[in-house]
């Protein structure tokens, strides 16, 4: 298998970006849906929604961190 140029890089990133933000936007309605239907956060979508963004937050500032230590 062949590595990507630059070009194609950019394209699979802003794809997974456009689908990340359709995955929340979604987990998002799905919530709210629930919580005026059901009155309550205790849904599939709500705890998918939350794990999913601690995930990314969490893996984004590791990252950051492990790239400013070794420039250091």
């Amino acid at each position: 298998m062949r590595k990507m140029n630059e070009m194609e890089l950019s394209v699979a990133l802003r794809a997974m970006k456009w689908a990340w933000f359709y995955t929340v936007l979604f987990l998002f309605v799905w919530t709210v849906y629930g919580y005026i239907k059901h009155e309550d956060f205790n849904s599939p979508a709500f705890f998918l929604l939350i794990t999913q963004n601690l995930i990314y937050l969490v893996i984004s500032k590791f990252l950051k961190w492990k790239l400013n230590e070794n420039e250091k």
